[in-house]
Order: structure tokens, then C-alpha cells, then sequence
């Protein structure tokens, strides 16, 4: 009797926690029978534990009791029916995570962490948590919607955009339109004019002194202006040799280039020919200025233009500006002592200096030479067909 009551006691302490771990309110859950203890004394005769499961010693026991064996740990627990493989039941009192892989569905890819303890949703519908607890793919988790670039491309039309002003709630609307042409205004549709002389020079070569002039003038907004051009050269105490005007309508057709078209009327050699001009103006590709035209008359000649010039500073100030000029006729044109081909070319080096942006003196030189059908008439008419010039003159604009 001594015996048996000092086991019942501690059976029953024994068996209050293995009541606690059992879960039967979850489905698919059953707690395994627990494995029988071994006597720590060989031999000795233990009728009543044989009939109850030895959870853990020590909690409840009698100090007289005979030592039993330590219940197996949580993660050392056999498999459980069901999809509980694998799981760790925390021990009382202890504050290591519980594995969520052994819950339906859930598998663990995670490495066991410190102290063999991991904590792993890698399984969970629409989550991605292979190699790591970084890169969790949301996106298709059941419920999730998708925003910003996460939608598919569509084909549906841009909504109409609004064609009111908001600001005409509140303000009377002439005020208002009033305001905004000035704001249109003056953020690029002014009328803009300028006037610009490029050449302005006299000319000192051998024996026959003479002068040049090449202008133009423009009015008009960023994409549409009037045009008026001018250009010619005499030589002094002579008639003027050849002379020029052109009136022409200007487009822009890029950031860079204008398409101009209008008329040219010249003044000498001959009055009697005007031409229809179509031609182009602007900044080529490494700020090279060039401009050409084609110039079809009412007798019926065909003429051609193509010039362009280039502004290197060497300072701030001092600018050296090459310049080329090319002429071109299609026919022979006795009456302005012009044969077929290349008339005549003219390249010039000039270097001015800036006393202001709108006004500079420069000095340099220029080679003329007339060429092919043209120089033969030249030389026919007791003329040398090249000439070269030291040149003097003023660039301005306003």
C-alpha cells in the first residue's frame, strides 16, 4: 500500500500534460499514444505505470517516487496523422516559434534556423518564400487586386481631355481669356523682327577697289515670317556689277530648319528677270549655318544657290567665321554674261571682333574665281576670272 499510493500520485500529474497538448478540435489531428518509460531501476515492479503515459518527471511527483524518464521532446515527437508531419509543439514556457509547415498545404523550404527552429510561409497560396524571407510575390494571392503597371495592356481610347478652365469658376471668363492670350504671348507667340547685315565690306584688290553687301530682313512669329533679302557688289567709280532682291514666305519645319518660298527680283546686271524661289534655311549638324535655293525665271532659266558658313570662337569675342558660296546655272545666259555649270564660287575667311552682340568690325580675306563657261566669258570680255580681296567691314544687327 505504502507503494502503490505515492505511483498513483504521480501518474496523475503526469497525465494532466499530456491532456493539455491534445488538440481534438482540430480536423485531421490526432495526438499518438505516448511510448511506455523505461525503469531507471533494473527490476523493479511497476504495476501502475504500465497502464499510464509517463509524460515528464518532477512537476507533482512524490519526493519518494522512483526516477522516470524525461518524455520526449516536441521536435523530437514520432509522425502524427494527418498532414501534422513535422510539427514542433512549443514546451511550456518556452517562446520558440511554432512551424507553420505543418499545416494543410504548407510545406517548409526554410532552413532550420538557431536552435533547429524555423518559421517558414513558404507554402501559403501565392506566396514565393524559396531562397530566403526576401521577395515575396503578392501578386496572385486570391484577392489581391492589380494596380499601376501590375495591368495588362489594353486597346480601350485615352479619355477625352478636359476642355474647360477651371479657373472660370471662380473669375469672369473675357478676364480670363484675356489673361491666357498674354501668357501665349509672351511664352513664344510674339511677333518677332529682326534685321541683320552679314556682310558689309569694302574690298581692296589690285587696281579696282570695290564693296559688298549681304542682308536680311525677317518679321513674324516662331513659325510663320516674312522674309526680305538682299545681296550685290560694285566696284567704285563703276556701275554696280550685280544686285538682287528677294521677298519670301518662311515655314518652320523642324526646330532647326525653315522652308522658305516667295519671289527674287534683280536689279543688275539685267531688270527684265524675276525668278520663283524656293529654298531653305538653318543650323545643320555642328552649328554649321547654311542656306540654298533654286530660282526658276520667267525666260526660263534655272538657277542655283547653295552657302554656308560656320562661327568658331576663339574667345568670347573674337569670332573666325569661314564662309563658302556657290552658284550654279542650268543653261547659258548670255545677258548676264553666265555660261552652264558652275559659275563662279567664292570662300572667305573673316575674323570680327564683338564690342557688342549686335555690332562687330572684322577684317579678312576672300577668293572669288569664276569657273567653267563663265570664266571664258570673262576672259572674252577682257577680265580676269579670279580676284583676291583684303576685306574690311561690319557685322550688325538690330
Amino acid at each position: 500500500m505504502m507503494l502503490r499510493l505515492p505511483l498513483c500520485v504521480a501518474g496523475i500529474a503526469l497525465a494532466m500534460p499530456a491532456a493539455a497538448q491534445d488538440m481534438p478540435g482540430m480536423p485531421g489531428m490526432k495526438m499518438p499514444a505516448p511510448a511506455k518509460p523505461a525503469s531507471a531501476t533494473p527490476g523493479a515492479k511497476k504495476p501502475v505505470a504500465k497502464k499510464r503515459p509517463a509524460r515528464r518527471a518532477g512537476r507533482g511527483a512524490h519526493p519518494q517516487a522512483p526516477a522516470q524518464q524525461a518524455a520526449p521532446s516536441a521536435t523530437s515527437m514520432p509522425e502524427m496523422k494527418g498532414d501534422m508531419s513535422g510539427m514542433a509543439m512549443p514546451q511550456a514556457g518556452s517562446e520558440r516559434p511554432t512551424s507553420m509547415s505543418a499545416m494543410p498545404g504548407m510545406a517548409d523550404k526554410t532552413p532550420a534556423g538557431p536552435a533547429g527552429t524555423s518559421q517558414d510561409t513558404g507554402s501559403m497560396p501565392g506566396m514565393d518564400m524559396s531562397g530566403g524571407h526576401a521577395g515575396h510575390d503578392m501578386s496572385t494571392m486570391p484577392g489581391m487586386a492589380q494596380t499601376g503597371t501590375a495591368l495588362p495592356a489594353g486597346s480601350a481610347p485615352a479619355p477625352t481631355p478636359p476642355m474647360d478652365h477651371y479657373a472660370d469658376r471662380f473669375f469672369p471668363a473675357p478676364d480670363m481669356s484675356r489673361a491666357r492670350g498674354v501668357m501665349m504671348r509672351e511664352g513664344g507667340g510674339q511677333c518677332f523682327y529682326q534685321v541683320m547685315f552679314n556682310l558689309a565690306e569694302y574690298q581692296a584688290r589690285a587696281g579696282r577697289n570695290g564693296y559688298r553687301w549681304d542682308g536680311e530682313a525677317s518679321v513674324g512669329g516662331d513659325i510663320n515670317r516674312l522674309w526680305l533679302k538682299s545681296e550685290g557688289e560694285g566696284t567704285f567709280h563703276e556701275a554696280v556689277e550685280s544686285a538682287e532682291v528677294q521677298a519670301l514666305y518662311s515655314r518652320a519645319v523642324g526646330p532647326n530648319f525653315n522652308l522658305q518660298a516667295g519671289v527674287r527680283q534683280d536689279l543688275r546686271p539685267s531688270s527684265s528677270r524675276t525668278y520663283a524661289t524656293l529654298g531653305f534655311e538653318g543650323l545643320a549638324p555642328y552649328m554649321f549655318e547654311i542656306e540654298g535655293a533654286l530660282f526658276l525665271s520667267n525666260k526660263g532659266d534655272a538657277l542655283a544657290r547653295l552657302e554656308g558658313y560656320y562661327d568658331q570662337r576663339l574667345t568670347q569675342r573674337l569670332i573666325l567665321q569661314p564662309r563658302v558660296e556657290l552658284n550654279l546655272s542650268a543653261q547659258d545666259i548670255p545677258a548676264n554674261r553666265l555660261g552652264s555649270g558652275l559659275t563662279d564660287a567664292e570662300l572667305g575667311l573673316r575674323l570680327r571682333y564683338e564690342i557688342s552682340r549686335q555690332f562687330a568690325p572684322y577684317v579678312g580675306i576672300s577668293f572669288e574665281a569664276k569657273t567653267g563657261r563663265t570664266a571664258d566669258i570673262a576672259r572674252a570680255d577682257g577680265k580676269d576670272p579670279t580676284t583676291t580681296s583684303f576685306v574690311a567691314g561690319i557685322r550688325f544687327w538690330f
